[in-house]
């Protein structure tokens, strides 16, 4: 199924070549943006994204992006490689390093392609910033607040080009929303203060736990309560309100810079041929299920915004068809500029999906990894485990490596807050075990060894690992 997309890619590539020259590349990301908190998507009476709300009008939406890993580190190195936090081996924030010739990544691809390449803003990849032979960046400035990192962009956008460009511009906003909950001070300058409480949004209707969720999650909450790195555990709802209004106010600040480079693009005549790519890395919680932040499968955390807009594109989309960032990025940029896809690569284009084609053989399902071991234990154990949740159009399956009750089952359709786990009711027992085999099956056409490993012996109990000190990741 994995490769229903190639006779399509290489005829577009044809095209391309055949009619006019490559499109220049802008990937824009954000850090910690959930998938609907824009005003497009949620109505802007707490919320106001006019950037990005100009972007999907003449762009296609992908309702069902999700991260390949809702954490930093994971996601953003397997959207710039194509391959899967399990292949990378970047699977948290820990440091890490990724040999350039197995995993190669973007600005690789795009330069030996003749690309000029640029990035500016957060890095988080696993490649030696000052050794463009790894990276492939030509240009690379990382560490800068969002503000200049958009006033870069702007600036190298209004040079001359003799050849297309990549630029890729990351910046590191609403991830402020961290520093917010934990009343620091936002190195991208202050919010404001807020308005009366009948004024800020509300707090998540499913700020409470699920019912019947699995323990493993029950024991990660209660070490990510007991962490002072997150204070959460015993915020009111009036302070889940308040957050969720900063968070709000972070993403509009991120909004007005992404404006910046898009009016630059407009500025220097680019958008007829410019092809924009805008996702985050991962979401935030912001009270879900008494979360903020992210690394959990909750919707919140893992499911993310992407726009796509093809060059000359004047009239926006949605789309519901099921993406990962990590996989699926990549290729559709290939599709786009007539780049071969190196078989290793296993996603597929959107291409097609931005015209409104009906595009046969389109996965059903998406499946995400995470490594949840950002807690801190009272007794000074810390409980830390893996997992991997799959997705279809009305259940979301969750199964973790350790625990007493490892799995969750959720009818998204009915339940869309994940406030009850279908999994130990007799009455989902078919459903629980076709989405094993879902998931099984998904495990063994990526080799993905740990699905086959979590669901061994009918997912019977498995004690936790246990770490000593708390793996206090920020990213």
């Amino acid at each position: 199924m994995r490769h229903f997309l190639r006779p399509l890619i290489a005829l577009a590539a044809v095209v391309t070549i055949a009619s006019a020259a490559p499109p220049n590349i802008v990937f824009i990301m954000t850090d910690q943006q959930s998938a609907d908190a824009l005003s497009c998507r949620m109505g802007d009476r707490y919320l106001k994204t006019p950037a990005l709300d100009s972007l999907a009008a003449r762009g296609t939406f992908f309702s069902r992006a999700y991260t390949p890993n809702p954490l930093c580190m994971p996601a953003r190195n397997s959207i710039f490689t194509g391959r899967y936090p399990h292949e990378t081996g970047v699977t948290d924030n820990s440091k890490a390093s990724l040999d350039p010739s197995e995993f190669v990544t973007m600005g690789t691809y795009f330069r030996r392609a003749g690309y000029q390449t640029a990035y500016f803003g957060k890095w988080h990849l696993a490649y030696d910033e000052a050794a463009p032979k790894a990276h492939g960046f030509d240009m690379l400035e990382s560490g800068h607040l969002d503000a200049e990192n958009a006033a870069h962009a702007a600036k190298f956008l209004s040079g001359k080009h003799a050849k297309p460009f990549l630029l890729v511009v990351s910046f590191l906003n609403p991830h402020n929303v961290c520093q917010l909950a934990r009343d620091q001070s936002l190195n991208n300058g202050p919010i404001g203060e807020p308005p009366p409480v009948a004024q800020r949004p509300p707090a998540p209707a499913n700020l409470a736990p699920p019912r019947n969720e699995p323990d493993t999650m029950t024991r990660i909450r209660a070490g990510y309560h007991a962490n002072p790195a997150f204070p959460v555990g015993n915020f009111s709802p009036e302070r889940w309100q308040t957050l969720r209004w900063g968070y709000y106010r972070l993403i509009e600040k991120v909004d007005a810079e992404i404006g910046k480079v898009l009016a630059a693009i407009r500025a220097a005549g680019l958008e007829e041929n410019t092809l924009i790519v805008f996702t985050t890395d991962h979401g935030e919680c912001a009270g879900a299920h008494g979360f903020n932040q992210k690394t959990v499968f909750y919707e919140e955390s893992a499911r993310v915004p992407l726009i796509v807009s093809a060059p000359g594109q004047k009239v926006g989309r949605v789309s519901d068809k099921f993406v990962n960032t990590g996989a699926d990025i990549l290729p559709t940029m290939f599709d786009f500029t007539g780049v071969p896809q190196p078989a290793k690569l296993t996603g597929s284009s959107l291409r097609p999906l931005t015209t409104g084609q009906s595009v046969a053989g389109w996965r059903d399902h998406v499946v995400v990894q995470n490594n949840m071991s950002q807690t801190f234990a009272v007794d000074g154990n810390v409980p830390t485990t893996e997992g991997r949740m799959i997705r279809t159009d009305r259940f979301k399956y969750c199964v973790y490596a350790h625990g007493e009750h490892r799995e969750s089952l959720v009818d998204l359709k009915n339940d869309p807050g994940e406030m009850t786990n279908l999994a130990r009711e007799p009455a989902h027992r078919e459903t629980l075990l076709a989405m094993r085999e879902r998931l099984r099956k998904w495990g063994v056409e990526h080799h993905d060894p740990l699905i086959a490993e979590m669901l061994a012996d009918d997912v019977k109990p498995r004690p936790f690992a246990i770490l000593k000190t708390p793996k206090n990741q920020k990213g």
